[in-house]
Parts: C-alpha cells; sequence; structure tokens
C-alpha cells in the first residue's frame, strides 16, 4: 500500500492486489475515503467524508492527476513483475 501524496491531511495510496480495475488511488483523511477513477475523476465510492472533503480531495487529485497517474502506472509494472 504506497503512499503517494501527503496534502491537507489527505493520504493518497494504492492497494497492490485489486485485479485488473482501471487506473485510480484511494484518498482516506480521518476515518472518512473515497476512491477516485484517475482517467475521468470519477467517485467509484465514498464513505465519511464531508462534501467539502470529497471536493478537496476531487481537486487535490486534479491538481496531481499526471502524477498519479504515472505513480499507478509504475506501481502495476513493478507489481506484475
Amino acid at each position: 500500500m504506497p503512499t503517494i501524496l501527503r496534502i491537507l491531511g489527505f493520504r493518497f495510496y494504492f492497494y497492490a492486489m485489486e485485479g485488473n480495475e482501471p487506473a485510480h488511488v484511494h484518498i482516506d483523511k480521518g476515518a472518512g475515503t473515497i476512491k477516485v477513477w484517475l482517467t475521468d475523476l470519477g467517485v467509484a465510492y465514498s464513505e465519511g467524508l464531508k462534501p467539502t472533503e470529497i471536493r478537496a480531495a476531487l481537486n487535490i487529485t486534479r491538481e496531481h492527476q499526471a502524477l498519479l497517474l504515472k505513480s499507478w502506472h509504475e506501481f502495476q509494472t513493478r507489481k506484475n513483475h
């Protein structure tokens, strides 16, 4: 579960064993969590976050989308070898 970013109390990370899902990132803040698809920034699910926290998580994801996508592809390549 590598952590890619920590910003404003949010932790952005990937899971290793998620099958063949499209590029996405998991984001936690406190007891809340959200899963965001990295290509279209759609929310796969969210639990325990306030609407303002969801917006903030999506804005940070948008700002760092290129880095997150690059990191996701590198992580997938490493775990498959």
